[in-house]
């Protein structure tokens, strides 16, 4: 690691330009919310995981997306749009890149996935401590950076998984500037990895911050080598000009060891 906590693959010439962005509003995210507001233990979702789409708001959402990202100049745009084969995600990519009016073609990885939840896949909070008490004591003792479900993932597991993708970026050659569609966790863990933040920093900004449906966070470093910068984050004022609703629907917002 190096002393400002960027691994030496962050580090080398490629890549100038990141634009994160979350999925619009999915059909899971209204069934979270929806089960959390009636006390639910179970949350309703429609498919499993990877196949949830996006619901009618976040198609509005994406539509607005690609209207602010028509605006970028052709020779500021991306060279890559890549998502996440999560469907929220890829269709939030394909409807925002036909909007915008750009001729590229969305790529597709694995890496930028939502967390694997396991055993816990589907349940809410109060669901989780009825079923499965211990998991729900494990989880508290030891925050969300290093708890691991049955069957799924840390976080420190999905930082893994981004640390691959920016070394596949950074061997792009310099000069390109790439899109990344995926989902709220993802988009904190980027920072944790770019930043080169604590967990206690990571952890803190996730207990204060949601990440807004379709929103943009853009990362820079114009030489194409060193550390990034954070140039914006979580921003959704194209949704809000074009008449769409803002959605937030966070995570659970307990994620500090106890």
């Amino acid at each position: 690691m190096k002393d400002d906590g960027l691994t030496e693959a962050v580090q080398e010439a490629g890549a100038v330009e990141l634009l994160l962005i979350r999925h619009g509003e999915s059909e899971g995210n209204v069934a979270a919310t929806d089960a959390r507001m009636a006390g639910a233990e179970v949350i309703a979702v429609p498919a499993r995981d990877a196949d949830v789409n996006l619901s009618g708001t976040g198609q509005e959402q994406a539509k607005a997306l690609g209207a602010e990202l028509a605006r970028i100049a052709e020779e500021f745009r991306p060279d890559a749009v890549v998502s996440s084969p999560y469907a929220r995600a890829f269709q939030t990519a394909e409807i925002a890149v036909e909007a915008a009016g750009w001729p590229v073609k969305v790529q597709l990885d694995e890496r930028l996935r939502d967390r694997e939840l396991g055993i816990l896949d589907r349940l809410t909070r109060l669901g989780v401590e009825k079923r499965y008490p211990e998991e729900a004591e494990r989880r508290e003792w030891l925050g969300k950076m290093y708890y691991r479900p049955p069957g799924g993932e840390s976080w420190a597991d999905v930082a893994l998984r981004l640390r691959s993708v920016l070394d596949e970026l950074n061997n792009l050659g310099s000069g390109h500037r790439v899109m990344l569609v995926c989902h709220d966790a993802l988009i904190m863990l980027f920072r944790y990895v770019l930043e080169g933040m604590t967990e206690k920093e990571l952890l803190d900004l996730a207990a204060s911050t949601s990440v807004l449906n379709a929103s943009i966070t853009r990362f820079v470093r114009p030489a194409g080598e060193g550390p990034w910068t954070l140039e914006s984050f979580n921003v959704a004022d194209h949704l809000t000009e074009h008449g769409v609703t803002v959605t937030e629907h966070a995570g659970d917002s307990s994620v500090h060891p106890q």
